[in-house]
Parts: structure tokens; sequence; C-alpha cells
């Protein structure tokens, strides 16, 4: 089973759909967490547009880097471009691959509707199903 972090700036958002999509596409194959290097708390939003596919996140948490330090993890793949300029050193010698995500909750802001920003959350969440089921595959690239 591949050891696979998905690494954000806040895990609030972009971090724990790629997870939730993982959990749910590949659980046979992929051993998923999620983590940032700060905590925002989990996106609402997030938790929202994932339930409308069917995936249920509403149980994860923001966790900190810190707490799966621990773990040795055979890829980080990081989801935003702020946590991959600053994507620490690992133990054992994961290979880091950078995918970017547009950041919903910044695009919501902008939005003149609460329907306008769920649909910055529902295209990223579609994106990143888009990427995940290209793994593991895609990782080997």
């Amino acid at each position: 089973m591949l050891k696979i972090l998905f690494l954000c700036t806040g895990n609030s958002c972009r971090s724990q759909m790629a997870e939730g999509w993982a959990r749910h596409l590949k659980d046979d194959v992929l051993e998923p967490y999620s983590a940032g290097i700060e905590t925002h708390g989990l996106n609402p939003s997030a938790v929202r547009v994932m339930a409308e596919v069917g995936v249920d996140i509403s149980g994860h948490r923001s966790k900190h880097l810190d707490e799966v330090g621990d773990v040795e993890f055979d890829h980080v793949v990081t989801v935003c471009g702020r946590a991959h300029e600053s994507c620490p050193v690992f133990p054992g010698t994961p290979k880091v691959t950078h995918v970017g995500f547009d950041d919903p909750p910044r695009l919501a802001q902008e939005a003149a509707s609460e329907e306008e920003a769920l649909n910055h959350y529902r295209r990223v969440r579609d994106e990143i199903r888009a990427f995940v089921e290209t793994l593991p595959e895609a990782l080997d690239r």
C-alpha cells in the first residue's frame, strides 16, 4: 500500500478533498493522509461539496504536519504553491510532486452569491478527483 500525504497550507480544503477522494476511490492501493504547514480548521464548504458527490469528509479535522511527522511516506503531493515552497524534509525518501489547485476560499471571497462561491469549490473538487483517479500511476511520471 502506497502511503501518500496531500500537503496544503492550512489543511482545510484542497488537501482534505484530496484525502477524501483517495479514500473513496483508491483505498485498495493508497493509504492517504492530509496535513498542513498550518491548521485552519475544516472548511464547511469543502465538506458540503464533497457530500454532494457522496464523499463524507465531515469526520476529518485539520492536522498540522507535525501530527504525521513520524509516518514514512512514499509520496508527498503538495496541492498549493505555499506548501510546495515551504515543503519540509520528510523521514525516509518520499518523492515530492507539486500539483497546484486554485484556492476555493480565496476565489469565493469575490463571489456574488453563495451558489457562485460553491461553484469554485465544485470545480476544484472535480479537478482534484480527476488527479486522484490517475494515482498511483501519475506519481511515476
